[in-house]
């Protein structure tokens, strides 16, 4: 897998309640390119944290409509991967 490639499938972390209380299960989840699959994701978070993944899961998030000024409209859909790390190591999200 081309290295320039993997260091593009991360977007960026999601930060919330929800994330904040999965993140003592060694889950945690990030925004990822709608293009990548799970093997790409495997292997951005090892290559860029130094952990060994467990397991990934992915999910397509859909686009909420919008009306703006009387003109419906739609937000781009967004795909987020959870990632499960081993015990005992865990992930700096917010400093990434």
């Amino acid at each position: 897998m081309n290295q320039e490639k993997v260091l593009k499938v991360l977007l960026g972390p999601i930060v919330s309640e929800k994330t904040t209380m999965a993140s003592a299960n060694n889950q945690y989840v990030f925004k990822v390119r709608t293009d990548s699959n799970k093997r790409e994701i495997r292997a951005a978070i090892e290559s860029m944290f130094g952990v060994k993944v467990e397991a990934v899961t992915t999910s397509n998030v859909k686009g909420k409509k919008k009306v703006f000024k009387g003109k419906v409209g739609q937000r781009i859909n967004w795909k987020k991967a959870v990632v499960k790390v081993s015990e005992g190591q865990m992930i700096d999200a917010t400093a990434s």
